[in-house]
């Protein structure tokens, strides 16, 4: 099951009439995100496969199962950064066991994107899902 953050930009998502304001939104979630600090943008946070750049910073509260997942991004491309947004809407605030239960892919299409996004953006995608994941697993064995 999805965030209620999630669930409010699904809805939000339902309302606006074509793509183009679909994209808009986007990067304005991208926009409202804190930014992140530069000395956090080194390859140990840097997502392998996307063609923008993206750094991704875990911050899990608790060990175990029941840890809470939450994360810093950033992109140098804006819809990317708003990207980093929708995922942290998704995942931010579930334990990491909850995180490896979400079906990403079939959230995200729920917004329409899996149509609408070029073959890199979303193999990028992929790869900051498939990062979220790693980093929720590892927390959950620790």
């Amino acid at each position: 099951m999805a965030s209620p953050a999630f669930e409010e930009i699904a809805e939000t998502f339902d309302f606006l009439d074509d793509w183009e304001e679909r994209y808009r939104h986007v990067i304005e979630l991208g926009k409202a995100l804190p930014a992140l600090d530069d000395a956090l943008k080194v390859p140990a946070t840097k997502v392998e496969g996307c063609a923008s750049q993206v750094w991704l910073m875990p911050r899990i509260a608790g060990t175990g199962p029941g840890a809470v997942f939450d994360f810093e991004g950033a992109s140098d491309a804006m819809i990317v950064q708003g990207l980093i947004a929708l995922l942290h809407a998704l995942y931010a605030g579930l334990t990491v066991a909850e995180v490896g239960a979400i079906d990403a892919k079939a959230e995200l299409g729920r917004l329409g994107l899996n149509e609408h996004l070029s073959s890199q953006r979303s193999n990028g995608l992929a790869a900051m899902v498939e990062r979220i994941r790693k980093l929720a697993a590892e927390a959950a064995a620790a």
